[in-house]
């Protein structure tokens, strides 16, 4: 769904999961973490990474009607909304370099099946 072009912003709870298929596939952000690590990412998504803003909550803990109309507007209008698309662009792009043939996952996983083959057998008791 997020890889459809016609998709401006992904509104996340900024999950782990959710986070990080919205930075593999390059698209901005507004983050709305209710709680545990999704705070985390929430200040990575905005501050860190620059690839979204995260909606302010109100008394309750609840993101307002307008708070989230003022984000979405902020993630796909105007000067700041640039930066943040350029920003998406360059995380998508680190993103398939990574798992591209000799990319750093690439070779993490080879490195990994290379392992569990060396280490078959080992550690086992005798019968």
């Amino acid at each position: 769904m997020l890889a459809h072009p016609a998709i401006g912003c992904f509104v996340t709870h900024c999950g782990w999961n959710s986070t990080l298929e919205g930075l593999s596939l390059g698209v901005p952000m507004v983050a709305i973490p209710q709680w545990a690590d999704q705070m985390t990412d929430a200040k990575y998504i905005e501050e860190i990474w620059r690839v979204g803003v995260r909606a302010k909550e109100d008394e309750f803990g609840v993101a307002s009607r307008e708070e989230v109309l003022f984000c979405l507007k902020e993630v796909t209008e105007g000067e700041r909304s640039e930066e943040m698309k350029r920003n998406a662009r360059k995380w998508r792009e680190l993103a398939k370099r990574a798992i591209d043939e000799g990319g750093s996952s690439d070779k993490a996983i080879d490195e990994f099946v290379k392992q569990l083959k060396t280490s078959k057998g080992k550690g086992e008791q005798e019968a």
